[in-house]
């Protein structure tokens, strides 16, 4: 047949295929249950951000898409005009019992932080019998009972009961030294060091990030670095890290600093200084000296970071002002022995005098004005909170020492206090270290109910806004893009959150809408129960929690399980060989 023969054949074919095609359905228009429209989507690694859609299914991001995608969805949210963004991750929340009062965890939530991350030192779990019969008598405003024992029956605890945020934890160093040596200033002999480290494997087989260590801290203080990098080695076996409030912020915070950076060269997991800071004006130099040695112990092949909050005030409890060995043996054991005068005697002169023993944090403040108190237990305390302990010490016409001790046995607590320790230039410039991300210290609280019994520091209020809003856009400390990595995909990168702080297919769909102009941080020492302002939306494993800047009542969150726990491994045991 000659191609001029052809044509007629080939002409009939192409219409008997229009013909055909003709009578086909159209494709039908992917439809989700979710669609984010308009905004402009950085997704949590640091890239530039792009003008893309995003579509939800099943609590998962399903696709990225186009502008004016012919997508549908059940719903569409508008995000014109604001930047789209990972939920934001708490490296280090006080959290765990703040969200059994209260599971929205508005504080934070209002920030658009969507996970909540435990375990500075002291964890909810491992726990015996006298743990728990301590723990429910040092309860303060918060009530309730012990419903768990282990560390992941708490985090089960907490979603059944119903919580907004999703919540994630260390195993506490402190905890599992309470939980086989008790309080006192002890070394461990061998048996008793395996059994840590088993009580290490069990949390972590039950979902735990690694082993969080606070040092300068009674009993975690009488632990030597032969203990920690046995617990550390413990996590790193199933690949947890291990993270320390160090036993010195201060005087001595090269020498901590190396013993962090020993753990993680020991064990070769990732190591992490929480809340990385120089306290007292006589250390402030040290910051960027600390810096300096961070980064050549990076560029060694250490996997150390750190993190921080955007205050120069740090918080914690009055019993700083005391020397470690009369905290020995715990709560109870250490009122009795202020109530001791001769033992009185000797504390009030150790709080008076610089020490390379322990860490004096009043005294590294500088002026008794510039300690604060925000948290008392006792009825007849709580109008104090708010003065500072220059103005109580007047009031009551005692020493600064008479004055510590009196609140300490009259609150049967710590006291919970602000230090005022840092310089702003140090804030700032350890903000802007790329491996520094965000962790508030802090509770999420709301200003009403039982939190009004007492009061705290801004940053349970303002964290994230305030990095955001002054450091990021009014200072310009780095792009947006990076300050969002910092929030999001870098401490899922830490702390091996699979599929956390990203915005790309098969993600959880953790998403915070905020408007970059205006998010703003309102909370003040004299004033810090005030929400932030600037996040307007927030969703939850893909289920909205922030409607307007309102809270939803939804509470979709969920256990975020470390890379040891059983059920990775049972997982991993059941899938295929590779070809």
């Amino acid at each position: 047949m000659s191609r001029r023969d052809s044509l007629p054949l080939l002409f009939a074919c192409i219409v008997a295929l229009t013909a055909c095609s003709a009578t086909l359905p159209d494709a039908p228009t992917p439809r989700h249950e979710l669609l984010i429209r308009n905004g402009v989507v950085y997704d949590g690694s640091g890239a530039n951000p792009r003008r893309v859609d995003l579509a939800v299914d099943a609590g998962r991001i399903t696709a990225v898409l186009a502008p004016e995608s012919a997508n549908e969805a059940d719903k569409v949210i508008d995000a014109r005009g604001k930047a789209v963004a990972p939920g934001f991750i708490n490296v280090l929340s006080w959290a765990p019992e703040s969200l059994i009062a209260d599971g929205r965890g508005m504080s934070d939530l209002r920030q658009g932080v969507t996970l909540e991350i435990f375990g500075e030192g002291w964890s909810m779990g491992p726990l015996n019998a006298a743990m728990k019969a301590d723990a429910l008598k040092q309860q303060g405003d918060i009530r309730y009972a012990i419903e768990w024992t282990t560390l992941g029956e708490y985090l089960d605890y907490l979603v059944a009961r119903g919580i907004t945020p999703n919540v994630a934890s260390f195993v506490g160093a402190t905890t599992v030294r309470i939980h086989e040596l008790g309080e006192g200033k002890v070394k461990p002999d061998a048996r008793q060091l395996s059994r840590m480290q088993d009580l290490v494997r069990e949390a972590m087989a039950q979902g735990a990030l690694g082993v969080g260590a606070s040092l300068i801290y009674p009993p975690a203080f009488f632990a030597d670095s032969e203990e920690l990098v046995a617990l550390a080695r413990a996590a790193a076996e199933s690949g947890g890290g291990y993270v320390a409030h160090m036993r010195s912020e201060a005087d001595r915070l090269p020498q901590a600093l190396e013993e962090t950076i020993a753990i993680g060269r020991a064990t070769g997991a990732h190591v992490e200084a929480y809340h990385l800071k120089a306290a007292g004006e006589r250390n402030w130099p040290k910051m960027a000296q600390a810096i300096a040695r961070i980064n050549v112990a990076r560029s060694e092949g250490v996997d150390i970071g750190a993190n921080m909050y955007a205050y120069t005030a740090g918080a914690t409890g009055l019993t700083v002002a005391l020397p470690p060995w009369v905290q020995a043996g715990g709560h109870d054991a250490m009122i009795a022995r202020l109530k001791d005068p001769q033992i009185r005697a000797r504390v009030m002169a150790e709080m008076k005098t610089d020490s390379d023993a322990w860490e004096n944090l009043r005294l590294l403040a500088g002026d008794d004005s510039r300690v604060l108190f925000i948290g008392f237990r006792n009825e007849a305390l709580k109008p104090l909170t708010g003065k500072s302990l220059a103005e109580v010490a007047r009031m009551r016409g005692t020493s600064a020492e008479d004055t510590i001790i009196d609140l300490i046995i009259e609150d049967d607590s710590r006291v919970d206090t602000a230090f005022f320790l840092m310089s702003e230039d140090n804030v700032e410039l350890g903000l802007a270290q790329p491996w520094v991300s965000l962790g508030s210290d802090a509770e999420s609280s709301a200003p009403e109910g039982v939190f009004l019994k007492a009061s705290t520091h801004p940053r349970a209020y303002g964290n994230v806004a305030r990095f955001l809003g002054h450091y990021v856009r009014e200072r310009k400390l780095m792009s947006l893009q990076e300050a969002i990595h910092r929030l999001g995909g870098l401490p899922a990168q830490n702390w091996k959150l699979r599929d956390r702080g990203c915005l790309a297919p098969g993600c959880h769909a953790d998403i915070v809408i905020f408007d970059p102009a205006t998010i703003d941080d309102h909370a003040t020492y004299a004033a810090p129960m005030q929400y932030a302002t600037g996040v307007s939306d927030v969703f939850v494993n893909g289920i909205q929690v922030l409607r307007d800047g309102e809270h939803t009542g939804a509470m979709p969150g969920q256990v975020v399980r470390g890379p040891g726990w059983r059920g990775w491994q049972e997982a991993r045991s059941k899938r295929p060989a590779s070809p």
